[in-house]
């Protein structure tokens, strides 16, 4: 039996990873700055992380959400307390796609209203209810066409208001920062305005910090750069170093009944016992202090480079367009440079480090690509 063809794959075969850096089976090393689709939070092969799931295994692995599971709540707590965000309620899945899934179901149950308003160049996920609200024609089959969703663009408040007036909308749902839309970032304005918005016409706002989230923007979400409270944040990526797990963060607003959400993998003890080792390193090790750091050395040393369209980014969320296609370039920095990247589009190198990147790793970077980009 063959694999599904699903990615086109990079000539690239890792065996082993410490840090920033992964090593393949011929034993060359590479800087890691997409980290496997900012899902790397705290590095490959973090000790404190091995330590936590080892000695969570050898105690137990599973068992169904039939059961009261302690680090469940641990998890909850230690999550609570990091964002800010204690009076929330914490509903464990496994993945991004399912988190969005739950997401949109808590607000058109809470509303009693099935309409969503998402924005142009959004990505969700590629399961039913997240694909719906994706902006790609492309991954969406024709099950998926039978929800009611509008795409805006972004930063328009006026155009969303329009829509909202009907009352028939459930929910406005929207990225932190949007990651495959190329590493675009609302403005604070425009956050504050659709808090208002949702609240004046009885709808829930979402937020997507799946790739944003977790101290990638140098605060634990990104939408705390606006200073509000959505009624509903999805998390996922970063959350476990890895290890399949998402969440969703629930305002007190929504109020929980059984039966409304469940999952049998969600929040299972090696899930959980992951999560929180993420969570423990992040404060440990000050990592959302380094993201904002390193991510302005980047910011500021790639935004003199001739060769660049626009840099644009937050954190370790970093995105630089070009006038022409980045395959080339992204094939020469792995094969000559050894350094993995990432990409939005055609056109757009997307960096998704480890939130442990140092300056020194980074400049690593900046001088290969001016190498490569020198006339």
């Amino acid at each position: 039996m063959n694999l599904f063809d699903v990615y086109p794959l990079m000539n690239v075969t890792p065996v082993s990873g410490s840090g920033c850096y992964i090593t393949d089976d011929k034993g060359t090393e590479y800087l890691d700055l997409y980290g496997g689709h900012a899902v790397i939070s705290i590095g490959h092969a973090h000790p404190h992380y091995i330590q936590r799931i080892e000695e969570q295994l050898k105690r137990i692995g599973f068992y169904s959400n039939s059961i009261i599971n302690p680090l469940q709540q641990e998890l909850a707590h230690k999550l609570g307390e990091i964002s800010g965000l204690e009076n929330y309620a914490l509903f464990l899945c496994n993945s991004g796609a399912e988190a969005n899934e739950n997401a949109l179901k808590l607000a058109s149950f809470a509303t009693g209203k099935k309409r969503v308003v998402a924005f142009n160049k959004a990505f969700h996920g590629r399961t039913s209810a997240a694909v719906s609200v994706t902006d790609n024609e492309r991954i969406r089959a024709n099950i998926n066409r039978g929800a009611d969703v509008v795409f805006l663009p972004l930063n328009d408040a006026g155009l969303v208001e329009e829509e909202l007036k009907a009352g028939d909308v459930c929910a406005v749902i929207i990225e932190g920062i949007q990651g495959i839309g190329g590493v675009q970032i609302p403005d604070v304005s425009f956050l504050q305005a659709l808090e208002q918005l949702c609240k004046k016409y009885k709808c829930k706002l979402i937020l997507d910090e799946i790739q944003s989230g977790y101290g990638r923007s140098g605060l634990f979400f990104s939408f705390q750069q606006a200073s509000i409270k959505p009624d509903i944040v999805t998390t996922a990526k970063g959350m476990a170093n890895g290890f399949p797990i998402g969440g969703v963060l629930i305002s007190p607003d929504i109020e929980p009944r059984h039966g409304m959400l469940g999952a049998t993998f969600g929040g299972n003890y090696l899930a959980c016992a992951a999560g929180l080792a993420v969570l423990e390193v992040i404060e440990s090790e000050d990592l959302m202090k380094n993201a904002a750091k390193t991510g302005e050395f980047l910011l500021t040393e790639l935004g003199k480079m001739s060769g660049i369209k626009e840099v644009r980014g937050r954190g370790l969320m970093i995105g630089l367009e070009f006038n022409g296609e980045v395959a080339p370039l992204r094939k020469k920095l792995l094969q000559e440079e050894h350094i993995f990247t990432g990409v939005s589009s055609t056109n757009i190198i997307r960096l998704l480090p480890p939130l442990s990147l140092t300056v020194e790793q980074a400049s690593v970077f900046t001088r290969a690509l001016g190498r490569l980009l020198a006339p």
